[in-house]
């Protein structure tokens, strides 16, 4: 069945159109249309036209050498924030707190460490990529397999960063995420294709304000939803209180992904490897004006990265201490949910929804007991009130998981974690007409900003990396930046494909870190490698590069380990495997 678009006129002086089956009961206004379309068309059009006129390749991939410190941090920033992370992150906050906060400690360490070492050699040489420096140390086997590392690591990413807001599009559209992804794919392409890296320098500064707007523009209405009895202190108490605010944890477990060991020790490798050799981050400091200016916008992400996060994710548990006093739905996925409905599992899902809703009507008086407590100050009121939300907690959560195993039962190919579309279900239920169009914005214009980013990226290091160095040598200027152009639109529409297939079961935020980390330990070795062991040669790295790569991936199939640990395992299995290989071979030569 079609979805069924129509115009319902009222006391507003905006047509509204109801999605009437994608959500029932909300609907977007003319003034969300405008909002929304309004805001991604002005950037895109805006982007293409200023940075029109690229005449080579490396203008293209580079830029002209002139962005400042501010620009860099805040184009750094934009790369790095795709929509999955304004679309996941609050939901991770909710249902798992903030201690997902503790993955960026390690990241100002890591970003003095790049500033003191890696920006001066890569600007000494005068690289289009990070990866060209690789051959001149070892050899072109190795920069080939770091750049095909690279390639196939951020190919992935590029998927997964556009499969989030065509997913968001095509819930409240009803429309397929196939064409929903190609609307996303086209915007991105018009101004990557005809601007290169500037335009995406250019347009992340635009995004990037709108974005971070947009999310405090949320957060501040998400409190303003509350009753008028709970003050904002009465609202982080409560969130305390029930465990929202765990920011640091002090065990040490290499099982659990969150902690401060992980984010200072792990992290820092992770962080190291991303913004010190993935070239969708490198590329976007090789364009400052000065090492100085670059070593600026580096250091400023760093100071910068975890104060946004912490937003972010107190966005998440606002929504949270919101849905304590407004029923949430039984699963947010709406759009999944209906499809259920009217399958043979019809009648269980409904009788799970009832309970839900009857143990809602309990909870609530716990909530309010438990306000009455935090306000009087009373302790013991306080503990025993808390027990009370968290076993009310403990037993929605049961009815979640019946109602998550009934959807699956229904229909065995749905993905049933649902985490991702609790803050947008906020979003489209709750605020106002505007908000809502900006909101959604918010979405399509961080995965533009990011897929944008990870383009450039990715055509730098082919053309370069690949094509004109081991393919094509000996091309004119025009040939190389056509070609860098058709690489450009290559991966949008690689991206565009993968992400038409995906079906992701983790928490989209978590899967993007999990999928660097099974990479970015072995780049970051090769790198580590060449900076500091001199007596190591290519072959050597070259080999100790694969066999780490096969370790991290047997960690991932076959153990319990962490990923951010994989970082580790990577980079000191290719540094002491690099040595004792390169110690084997000069003993045979010998």
């Amino acid at each position: 069945m079609e979805p069924l678009v129509r115009i319902v006129t009222g006391s507003t002086c905006f047509a509204d159109f109801t999605l009437s089956l994608a959500y029932p009961f909300v609907y977007m206004s003319l003034l969300d249309w405008i909002v929304l379309f309004g805001s991604i068309l002005a950037i895109v059009s805006y982007g293409a036209w200023k940075t029109r006129g690229n005449k080579t390749m490396e203008s293209y991939l580079k830029g002209d050498g002139t962005l400042k410190w501010w620009m860099i941090g805040i184009s750094i920033m934009a790369t790095q924030a795709s929509a999955i992370t304004f679309l996941s992150t609050p939901g991770q906050a909710i249902e798992d707190g903030m201690r997902f906060l503790q993955f960026y400690f390690g990241l100002p360490l890591a970003m003095i460490i790049i500033s003191v070492t890696f920006v001066p050699i890569y600007y000494k040489l005068n690289v289009l990529t990070a990866y060209e420096y690789l051959e001149s140390r070892f050899d072109l086997k190795t920069r080939s397999l770091t750049a095909g590392l690279f390639l196939l690591l951020r190919g992935l990413s590029a998927g997964i960063t556009i499969f989030a807001p065509s997913l968001v599009l095509s819930t409240i559209l009803g429309w397929s995420v196939t064409a929903t992804t190609l609307l996303i794919g086209a915007m991105v392409i018009i101004y990557s294709v005809s601007g290169g890296s500037r335009a995406v320098s250019l347009t992340q500064r635009m995004q990037l304000s709108v974005v971070m707007g947009g999310m405090i523009l949320a957060g501040i209405l998400a409190f303003t939803l509350l009753p008028d009895h709970i003050s904002f202190k009465d609202t982080v108490n409560l969130a305390g209180e029930l465990g929202k605010l765990n920011l640091v944890d002090l065990e040490f477990n290499p099982n659990e992904r969150y902690n401060i060991w992980s984010g200072l020790i792990a992290g820092t490798f992770l962080f190291l490897s991303y913004f010190g050799t993935d070239q969708s981050q490198v590329g976007r400091y090789l364009g400052g004006k000065s090492i100085a200016e670059s070593r600026l916008g580096l250091i400023f992400n760093g100071l910068l990265k975890i104060p946004m996060q912490f937003v972010i994710l107190f966005i998440g548990v606002l929504v949270f201490v919101f849905y304590l006093f407004n029923q949430p739905p039984v699963f947010h996925n709406q759009v999944l949910k209906n499809r259920v409905v009217e399958t043979a599992q019809g009648d269980n899902l409904r009788a799970l929804e009832h309970e839900y809703d009857q143990l809602y009507v309990e909870k609530r008086a716990a909530v309010d007991q438990l306000v009455r407590a935090i306000q009087a100050e009373d302790e013991p009121a306080i503990k025993t009130s808390r027990e009370a939300v968290l076993s009310f907690g403990l037993k929605e959560k049961s009815i979640r998981d019946s109602v998550k195993a009934t959807i699956k039962e229904a229909i065995p190919l749905a993905k049933t974690q649902d985490r991702d579309y609790i803050f947008l279900n906020f979003v489209l239920s709750n605020l106002p007409h505007g908000i809502i169009g900006l909101l959604l914005a918010v979405m399509f214009l961080a995965a533009m900003s990011s897929m944008a980013g990870e383009l450039s990226a990715l055509s730098s290091t082919t053309a370069s990396d690949i094509y004109r160095r081991s393919i094509n040598k000996n091309a004119s200027p025009e040939h190389y930046l056509n070609a860098s152009r058709g690489f450009t639109i290559m991966w949008a529409l690689l991206a565009m494909v993968f992400a038409m297939l995906a079906s992701f079961a983790e928490n989209l935020i978590q899967f993007v870190n999990i999928v660097g980390s099974l990479f970015y330990g072995t780049i970051l070795g090769i790198f580590l490698t060449a900076f500091y062991v001199k007596r190591v040669q290519g072959t050597a790295v070259f080999w100790s590069a694969l066999l780490a790569e096969a370790v991290v991936l047997y960690c991932y199939f076959f153990t319990d380990l962490a990923f951010l640990l994989y970082n580790i395992v990577g980079c000191v299995i290719v540094v002491v495997g690099a040595l004792l290989l390169q110690s084997f071979i000069r003993t045979k030569s010998s």
